[in-house]
Formats: C-alpha cells, structure tokens, sequence
C-alpha cells in the first residue's frame, strides 16, 4: 500500500495555504486602512486606524498563533 498521503490529503498543505491567506488578508486590511487615513476612501479616521490595527493584527499575529496551535507535541 502507499504510505504517502496524497497532496489533498495532507493537513499540512491546507495549514501551510491558511497561514499564507491569512498573511495576506491582513495585508489587505492593512492597505485598505491606509486608504482610509489618505483620504483616498471617504470613512471617518477611525474606521481607518481600526482597519490598521486589524491588518496589522491579522497579518503578524495570527500566523504565528495558529502555527502554535498546530505545533506537534514536543517528545
């Protein structure tokens, strides 16, 4: 029998791929606060630094949260 895991199987591939959209929805948050704070987009300047802060939030904490999460036990 195969003992490899196919690549849709394998929960690291779909871990791996979460983290990445994660970093990047962060990102977009990010940009999009930045947008508002510009002026570019016409919301009022708190909405602007909470999407920031969110961004900000969402692209350097959250991976490293969920990469704690998934982290195999130490042996």
């Amino acid at each position: 029998m195969n003992e490899n895991p196919t690549p849709a199987a394998d929960p690291a591939r779909g871990r791996f791929w979460l983290i990445q959209l994660t970093r990047l929805s962060g990102i977009v948050f990010m940009l999009a606060g930045l947008a508002v704070l510009t002026g570019k987009v016409e919301l009022p300047r708190a909405a602007g630094v909470v999407l920031l802060l969110v961004g900000v939030a969402e692209a350097f904490i959250a991976p490293i949260l969920l990469a704690r999460q998934w982290q195999s036990p130490r042996q």
